[in-house]
């Protein structure tokens, strides 16, 4: 990590997006954390906070006065401060996108054409520039302009629904417990603009393209084979709760202990493997259960029979035994048992890193494994200060003269 916040180091060649600039207009969560995927693999991200900074960086837990969440945020990015409504903070960032391979922003839809800075206005001074905007209900149609956040796409996308508790009806269905709407649309923003970047620099005209991403289209690509099931049988699938109605068995059923444990039986192999072990080699051997249709049709059944055997037994115990018959499973992690796990551990995706403003603190590892890079490598710096890096972009990459 390098020492001063306004020099970021050199690029590490090892790192499958080095050299590609991606500048950032984002907010909260979806677009920061597109961002943060592309400078983890190495693009140089420049994020464009106004002058107080992201608001993102009040959310949270803090320490030394500093929300810990923005640490792992804001990685890997160059932090530059500037106020869209200012005739200067447009030019600076028309400037910055004449000299970048992407940005991604994710305003309310109209808002940069009403400053100036659409994507016609852009593409003006850099017609290679990919353009991938996130916003909760896409550039257009009927409800573009209204407001959202994570929660509203998955309402609307389908996946708040299928949280309940089946004849749960006096609390609401649970929300997953991330922003899973934002990361989803995230992730997709990421793919998307890389995959822009591969056909522009192989199109004869060389032009980058305008990529519209937004929060309920992102959950509503999940629904699985809820969409044709309603197209075709005029079904709609309904909560199960832990369940999985399209395999059986699968659920998280009770242990002595108080805890759960996870089984997929989703094979006919693996169940029978699973039946023989909690002592129901007759449910094994039935013709009813021979075939995954079956299985479903007669899931509670099997759930309460394999509930009868864990619950005899401490998650621990049910889990060394499952995997001893090579059944999946496994116990419901919290933190504690992801930090302290030896695979986890083995695998580096907890990092203790020194953040300059925090002091010592853990992060996950990139999810990505690339044979040659340990994944130590691939973050090279914390969340910085705001404006952190206003020199060395608007001096050493604009060629202004800076205070």
């Amino acid at each position: 990590m390098p020492d001063a916040p306004d020099a970021p180091p050199p690029t590490d060649a090892r790192l499958p997006l080095a050299g590609l600039r991606v500048v950032e207009l984002g907010h909260y969560i979806a677009a920061p954390f597109a961002t943060r995927l592309l400078a983890d693999l190495g693009a140089e991200v420049i994020k464009v906070e106004p002058p107080e900074g992201d608001p993102h960086r009040d959310w949270g837990a803090r320490h030394n006065g500093h929300a810990v969440w923005f640490s792992i945020h804001g990685r890997n990015k160059l932090s530059v401060t500037l106020d869209l409504k200012s005739e200067e903070g447009r030019r600076r960032v028309k400037a910055l996108c004449a000299r970048a391979d992407a940005l991604v922003e994710n305003f309310r839809p109209g808002y940069l054409e009403r400053i100036g800075l659409g994507p016609e206005a852009l593409h003006a001074d850099n017609p290679r520039l990919v353009i991938a905007r996130v916003s909760g209900y896409g550039q257009d149609g009927p409800y573009r302009d209204k407001p959202a956040f994570g929660a509203i796409g998955e309402a609307m996308g389908g996946l708040r629904h299928l949280t309940a508790n089946p004849g749960q009806t006096d609390l609401p269905p649970p929300r997953c417990g991330v922003s899973i709407s934002d990361d989803l649309a995230g992730m997709y923003a990421a793919l998307s603009l890389v995959s822009a970047c591969w056909g522009r620099d192989r199109a004869p005209d060389g032009k980058g393209r305008v990529i519209d991403l937004d929060l309920v289209s992102s959950v509503f690509s999940l629904m699985e084979g809820m969409l044709p099931e309603y197209g075709i049988l005029g079904r709609v699938r309904q909560p199960h709760g832990a369940a999985l109605p399209s395999a059986a068995p699968t659920n998280t059923y009770p242990c002595a202990d108080g805890k759960w444990l996870a089984i997929a039986g989703n094979s006919d192999l693996i169940y029978r493997r699973l039946m023989t072990r909690i002592g129901r080699a007759d449910l094994a051997d039935d013709p009813r259960m021979a075939t995954n249709a079956g299985r479903c049709a007669h899931a509670g059944e099997l759930d309460g029979a394999i509930a009868d055997w864990t619950r005899t037994l401490t998650a621990a115990e049910a889990q060394a035994a499952m995997e001893a018959v090579q059944v999946p499973c496994s116990r419901l992690y919290d933190m504690r048992d992801c930090v302290e796990d030896p695979h986890f551990q083995a695998r580096e995706l907890v990092m203790e890193v020194q953040d300059p403003l925090i002091g010592p603190i853990l992060h996950p590892a990139a999810p990505f494994r690339f044979d040659g890079l340990p994944p130590r490598d691939m973050v090279r710096w914390t969340g910085p200060a705001v404006g952190a890096h206003n020199a060395y972009v608007f001096g050493t990459l604009l060629g202004e003269r800076t205070p």
